[in-house]
């Protein structure tokens, strides 16, 4: 039976159930996912100017930039007069902006070394989930983590981003192996 005719033959109640079960299904699915996807703004920007933020990278990223910055001179230099400055710190081989195709390509390609790791499977945006969920297994505050990250609350940050590293729960299990050693042995 097509659902226009189940439809027919269902009670009106039960059909304001299922929408009322619908819309709130929708609502919360647009509230998980607050997170505009490809907005692109005049100028081709992604960013508003109220979630731009400056962050302090880590020493061992800072380290890593800089050798960066200097490989990238030698780019310069084998592109020639191909090369075209725009003050990118990931550009193409003679100095534009990459596109998403090429960023994922190049990503999946440095992963692809990593044993255990399949390459197919991973994109850039792991790299944001493995940032959250580092740092909320490291103690930091959700709120701190959501500021660093460009939300504006948590429940983002908690539901879409954050893939939280589950510890074992050992708080039974410690004191019950202490309470089976004290007694007689098998």
């Amino acid at each position: 039976m097509t659902l226009p005719g189940k439809a027919k033959s269902l009670s009106t109640r039960t059909l304001q159930g299922i929408h009322s079960c619908l819309n709130r299904a929708v609502k919360r699915a647009m509230a998980r996912d607050k997170v505009k996807r490809n907005v692109v703004r005049s100028g081709g920007d992604t960013k508003t100017r109220k979630s731009r933020r400056t962050l302090a990278p880590p020493a061992r990223c800072v380290e890593v930039l800089w050798q960066h910055w200097e490989d990238q001179g030698w780019d310069r230099l084998a592109a020639g007069d191909a090369w075209e400055e725009h003050g990118l710190v990931f550009p193409s081989a003679v100095g534009r902006k990459l596109d998403a195709t090429n960023v994922r390509r190049a990503f999946r390609a440095a992963i692809a070394k990593a044993e255990g790791v399949n390459a197919a499977e991973w994109t850039p945006q792991e790299l944001r989930h493995s940032f959250v969920s580092l740092l909320s297994d490291s103690g930091v505050p959700l709120e701190e983590i959501s500021r660093l990250v460009g939300h504006s609350g948590t429940a983002v940050t908690e539901e879409v981003d954050r893939k939280q590293i589950r510890p074992v729960i050992q708080t039974g299990a410690v004191p019950m192996d202490g309470i089976f050693k004290a007694g007689p042995d098998r």
